[in-house]
């Protein structure tokens, strides 16, 4: 008796330091997302302006824009705005490359040109794969032009073959292949939907 007594007693006690931990976790919880939620919204605007820099506002419009590739997923889309007119969209997508899912913003203005994209997520190799997303992994050294600069000003006409019109990321052609083909399915969704703006 005594002893069922004593685990009753330590359940007890375990029980109580388990809610008070878990009231403590939902406090930090409560007291912090709040501030990842505006990083996340701070970031969100510093990468939607380094790909229309005279932006003013941006809209969810991700259920009016859909994938024209199957291998693609967009995640979200949003419209750019200037003093309440569209200058064109933000497609944040995936698809598979050499080490797993990578993640794409891509900017394409009304003119369906590309203005700017940028790589926010990879497990590629560092060093190869890796260099799609790297400021100092230059295509063209002379052009000072980087892996994913090379798509600005492209169009959704663009064929977006590697070794072609796109120049492939040295002993990274699987990277170079998912990143175009990404950038192209964005651009293709992109110059769609905005073409109601050009007619």
């Amino acid at each position: 008796m005594k002893d069922v007594k004593e685990m009753l007693k330590l359940g007890f006690v375990l029980a109580m330091y388990a809610t008070a931990a878990c009231v403590g976790l939902a406090f930090v919880y409560t007291g912090t997302s709040a501030v990842i939620s505006e990083r996340q919204k701070a970031d969100l605007e510093a990468s939607l302006q380094e790909l229309f820099p005279r932006m003013d506002a941006f809209e969810d419009v991700t259920d009016s824009v859909a994938s024209p590739d199957a291998s693609v997923a967009f995640q979200i889309v949003y419209e750019i705005r200037q003093s309440g007119e569209p200058i064109g969209l933000a497609i944040q997508a995936s698809g598979a490359s050499y080490g797993g899912p990578i993640k794409i913003l891509t900017g394409v203005g009304t003119d369906a040109k590309i203005t700017r994209v940028k790589v926010l997520e990879h497990a590629d190799t560092p060093g190869l794969g890796a260099n799609a997303a790297s400021p100092a992994y230059y295509v063209d050294k002379a052009k000072k032009i980087t892996f994913t600069g090379q798509f600005s000003e492209k169009s959704a006409s663009h064929a977006f073959t590697v070794k072609e019109d796109v120049i492939a990321i040295t002993a990274s052609t699987i990277t170079s292949r998912a990143v175009a083909n990404v950038v192209k399915a964005s651009a293709q969704a992109a110059a769609a939907y905005l073409g109601g703006y050009n007619k």
